[in-house]
């Protein structure tokens, strides 16, 4: 950035980043994963990134036992042995290297460079500014953030907090990097204060799985094992993209194989972390060997998953009642399930040629996917928000648990059920009560431990609170992490209610879009990462975060901070809380301050399965948290000990003739919102993230041409949403479907298109119109 200071613009940021085109470079989609490049573009980043030294030396501790957790995916790490050479992927170095950088942004910086002048750049430009270093105050009608002692901004954010109407004007975000000590002392801040409002990443990526999961088995989570993959006959792989989104797992997968199972992938993208994977551990794998890792690839329409299940289904229906107990568990059906023969009657009901048309699968292939299931009964079935952010995705979910319990694959070794999550502690925040429906039991025990009565309403999920904004009825918007901006939907709706709120605070590692678009006040509060050392009176601490099987681990950082003006995520809760409650607090927030080992105590005393926290914490590998489910128990307040068997409905996917479905996905560029690069080799693009992906058919009948530019409408609920200025990029994708980038295409992603039960916004399903560019659109 230029460092000369800037005339004083009194202009209203951006909500998008410019709408430009660089120079779009195609190439040859990969077959494989991983391997040599992943290696060089690993390096790659951190010379990049200027930390080459500093993120090399931390390399050799991230995901080790000793070490610090990564702050990218929740895969979970090895039990037994981990890697000396490196326990992490090429997108767990890129995390790193940004967090690691010896870049950093001062006052100067933001003296010389107004709000409005950062909105023009784009959120990989933005990224790559560097670490926050000091605190920093937007004040109102500012066009400049300004240097702020802590003191003063937490007694901003006092202030604001204690002149609402209602605690319930206030929403309180939580990202999934934030350990489980912070979140718990967060929630129960927030909770002292008086609210519910708990709108957390959850609840854009995988609350489907935890609500469907949650109300049928009686646990919200997963039930499989990482060592489950490695002894399994089956693991199936819907709408979920792992050479991107967690690498790591790639080499479970390979171990599977080894072992003998076989892989079913269902995805409309034939993506190369589903077809094959080079280990850049193993010397063969450097060399060029990989190893195939889809033994049979379903190329389903968007949303067809649903019709593609009740197919396999039917099928395995007819090799039972040829074969009876060789294909379903009448066993497991017997003792721990209901409505089995009610289900059987609505399978036989359906046309299996017209499941297959529904499903954009041949027959031919939905028969081999049945026969490979058919005389198996440990089999995995893991999923991502390909199935979550879909407006039915509960029943889709609800219909693969149908599968689960006919075969008997649920509490037993080598199978389950397998929600693969995203970022780091996204689970473990749930599990600290990061949630805007806490139970009754959950407040109670509250209550019990700390002696003041905790709101009992729900509160606001990520969509309320968008709506709530909009409507007047959040004044303060507090985000622990993230970038809540460009992670939610209906961009240009969310800014609008952010611009309408008399104070937003961020705590942050980095600059992102959500500094840009704030309330009257704005508030920057930097941070520690999970790299770097955390010191309480000259005693190093170390956090907790439970991955995304259930694992609860520590983490302790080895880097010196980025800048001796940060403080860690627990003090600013405490002293935010410190601040607000004052003499009217009657939690001990002094005690936090001090040690962690205080926090876990009280985690210990409220939350199941957290006995002796302190002393397991600190053992090999962590410890699992109890999941009765996986153990073949069940116990759900609705259903009690026997999971029922689920009716579901097709959904109907009707298009006029010139609307195509669009899901939005991640460039193998990206973690979530953050952009590390500009390139997606696996699918062959470079150099430009404003792309459609489209098949040759649906191109050449609406006359476009491979590269033509175009721009995209949505308009649910009669309102026109445009992203301008995206190119077509001919793909192996089913015809009607499309594909694109989010953020840049999260502006088509209505606020009313939800997911219907959990309230995620259904991203994967936007019923767009296309046409050829026009000008006119890039006058925001």
């Amino acid at each position: 950035m230029d460092n000369k200071p800037k005339k004083q613009l009194h202009k209203q940021a951006d909500a998008e980043p410019p709408y430009k085109l660089l120079s779009l470079r195609t190439g040859k989609q990969k077959d494989w994963a991983a391997g040599l490049p992943g290696v060089t573009n690993a390096i790659k980043s951190l010379i990049s990134d200027k930390a080459l030294v500093r993120g090399g030396k931390a390399l050799f501790k991230m995901n080790q036992f000793d070490g610090f957790d990564c702050p990218s995916c929740g895969w979970p790490d090895p039990d037994d042995e981990r890697s000396p050479i490196g326990e992490y992927c090429e997108n767990g170095v890129k995390a790193l290297s940004e967090e690691a950088t010896s870049k950093k942004i001062t006052t100067d910086f933001f003296k010389n460079n107004s709000v409005y002048d950062l909105s023009q750049l784009s959120d990989y430009e933005i990224g790559h500014l560097g670490r926050l270093s000091e605190p920093m105050y937007l004040p109102k009608n500012g066009t400049h953030y300004e240097p702020i002692s802590w003191k003063n901004a937490f007694n901003k954010i006092a202030e604001h907090l204690n002149k609402l109407e209602s605690p319930n004007n206030a929403a309180f975000y939580t990202s999934g990097r934030t350990s489980n000590e912070a979140s718990f002392a967060y929630q129960l801040f927030v909770r002292e204060f008086g609210t519910n409002n708990f709108p957390d990443c959850s609840n854009m990526c995988h609350e489907t799985s935890g609500y469907t999961l949650g109300t049928i088995t009686g646990v919200g989570k997963g039930t499989a094992t990482l060592k489950d993959f490695y002894d399994t006959d089956v693991i199936m792989i819907i709408g979920q993209n792992p050479g991107t989104n967690s690498p790591r797992m790639l080499s479970a997968l390979e171990k599977g194989k080894k072992n003998g199972a076989k892989i079913i992938a269902v995805n409309p993208l034939p993506e190369a972390g589903l077809l094959g994977f080079k280990d850049p551990q193993k010397i063969s794998g450097i060399l060029g060997k990989d190893v195939q890792l889809a033994d049979l690839y379903l190329p389903v329409k968007i949303n067809g998953d649903l019709a593609l299940l009740k197919a396999i289904e039917q099928i395995l229906l007819k090799f039972e009642k040829e074969n009876p107990g060789n294909v379903f568990d009448q066993e497991f059906i017997k003792n721990k399930t209901t409505g089995y023969e009610t289900l059987i009657k609505e399978i036989e009901n359906y046309n299996l040629e017209e499941l297959a048309n529904s499903s954009g699968v041949s027959l031919e292939q939905i028969q081999l996917a049945a026969e490979m299931l058919a005389t198996k009964k440990r089999i995995i079935i893991c999923w991502g928000m390909g199935l979550t952010q879909q407006p039915n995705g509960v029943d889709i979910l609800k219909e693969i648990l149908n599968l689960l319990f006919l075969k008997g694959s649920i509490g037993k070794p080598g199978a389950g059920s397998c929600p693969v999550r995203g970022h780091s502690n996204v689970q473990g925040n749930r599990t600290m009560l990061i949630n805007n429906h806490p139970t009754k039991e959950q407040l109670d025990k509250l209550e019990e431990v700390f002696g003041f009565n905790p709101p009992r309403e729900s509160g606001y999920d990520v969509v309320d609170t968008i709506k709530a904004m909009n409507e007047g009825k959040v004044k303060v918007h507090f985000s622990m992490g993230g970038n809540f901006l460009s992670a939610t939907p209906d961009t240009n709706y969310t800014a609008a209610g952010m611009r309408q709120l008399d104070l937003s605070v961020c705590v942050s590692t980095k600059l992102n879009r959500t500094h840009l678009i704030h309330g009257k006040e704005a508030l920057i509060l930097p941070t520690i990462s999970k790299s770097e050392l955390d010191i309480i009176d000259d005693e190093l601490q170390y956090t907790s975060a439970e991955n995304a099987m259930g694992i609860v681990e520590w983490s302790k950082g080895v880097l010196k901070p980025i800048s001796n003006n940060l403080i860690n995520e627990t003090h600013i809760v405490c002293l935010m809380a410190k601040a607000t409650l004052g003499d009217k607090t009657v939690v001990d927030w002094d005690r936090y301050m001090n040690s962690y080992d205080a926090v876990r105590d009280d985690i210990e005393k409220c939350i199941p399965g957290f006995e002796n926290f302190n002393i397991r914490v600190k053992q090999k590998g962590g410890f699992y948290l109890p999941n009765a489910a996986r153990d073949g128990n069940f116990n759900s307040k609705e259903f009690g000990s026997r999971v029922p068997f689920s009716i579901t409905s097709l959904p109907k996917n009707t298009l006029a003739a010139d609307e195509y479905l669009m899901a939005t996905v991640r460039t193998h560029d990206q973690f979530n919102t953050t952009i590390y690069g500009l390139d997606d080799r696996y699918r062959g693009v470079y150099n430009e993230r404003r792309v459609i992906f489209m098949s040759k058919t649906d191109i050449e009948k609406a006359g476009f041409k491979n590269g033509d530019k175009v721009d995209l409408f949505n308009y649910d609920n009669n309102t026109e949403r445009v992203a301008p200025l995206f190119i077509i990029v001919e793909y192996p994708i089913p015809e009607k479907n499309t594909v694109t980038y989010f953020p840049e295409a999260n502006v088509l992603v209505s606020i009313h298109n939800t997911v219907k039960g959990s309230n995620m916004p259904a991203s994967k399903h936007v019923k767009i119109k296309i046409q050829k560019h026009n000008p006119f659109y890039l006058n925001k």
